[in-house]
């Protein structure tokens, strides 16, 4: 299965993206309201990425240094160095890229454009779905189907 397809099965919210200028209480409260994992950064409204910023970095960054990262610009607290997809990387591939790297979220990018994003769950999801086909088909088979 292809990235696209899981881009396809999703619902049409689109990526939610912030300003790198956005403060870390900002972005902690988009992220509760509209209860998702991370954001994407972009300087340019949501066509390019330039970074992204996950809960698991908010809550990182309040252990180490207080409350007072909260008002600080999310570009202080970014990943700048993204991890991206394509449309015609297979799941398989993204599976293990974010097991290595310890990520669950993927910006998904062609020529240069963000297009989507996906999750672990989406993976997940998708993988749950391709072995149920195909047992189904190898029960089909079994059965004289």
């Amino acid at each position: 299965m292809l990235v696209q397809a899981i881009l396809k099965s999703k619902a049409t919210g689109g990526v939610v993206t912030v300003a790198p200028s956005r403060t870390v209480s900002e972005v902690a409260g988009i992220l509760a309201e509209k209860r998702i994992g991370t954001v994407v950064v972009s300087e340019d409204g949501g066509k390019t990425a330039s970074g992204i910023l996950s809960e698991r970095d908010i809550v990182r960054e309040l252990a180490a240094s207080g409350s007072g990262c909260l008002s600080k610009p999310v570009s202080a607290y970014m990943t700048r160095e993204l991890v991206t997809a394509t449309q015609q990387d297979t799941v398989q591939d993204i599976m293990s890229r974010m097991t290595e790297g310890r990520f669950r979220h993927m910006p998904v990018v062609e020529e240069g454009n963000l297009v989507g994003i996906v999750t672990l769950g989406d993976v997940v999801k998708a993988q749950l779905s391709e072995l149920a086909m195909e047992k189904d088909a190898l029960e089909g088979m079994i059965m004289g189907h």
